[in-house]
């Protein structure tokens, strides 16, 4: 973008009319283009991570080494016959 500010005061045609007679210039049109295109790089990269990310394996959750017991609800293990709990069998 070729936008800027002359800070003499004298109006400049464009931004080389500008530069070629030295006046001193703020180029905030080189400053939203700058800013414009740091905001797509920044996208496409989020893009990119978000998808490299997605294509990751999930890890596979480990194997129950315990069981709920059906009479006092607590957390007992799997090979378990009596529940240490409530003494109830669980042989059936």
């Amino acid at each position: 973008m070729n936008l800027f500010v002359s800070l003499n005061g004298v109006h400049y045609e464009t931004l080389a009319a500008a530069q070629a007679a030295g006046a001193p210039t703020i180029n905030y049109g080189t400053f939203i283009n700058t800013v414009i295109s740091f905001l797509i790089v920044a996208f496409v990269i989020f893009v990119l991570v978000r998808q490299v990310n997605a294509m990751r394996s999930k890890p596979i959750p480990p194997a129950p080494t315990t069981k709920d017991c059906p009479y006092c609800k607590e957390n007992i293990p799997l090979a378990a016959v009596r529940c240490p709990h409530c003494t109830s069998d669980l042989k059936a």
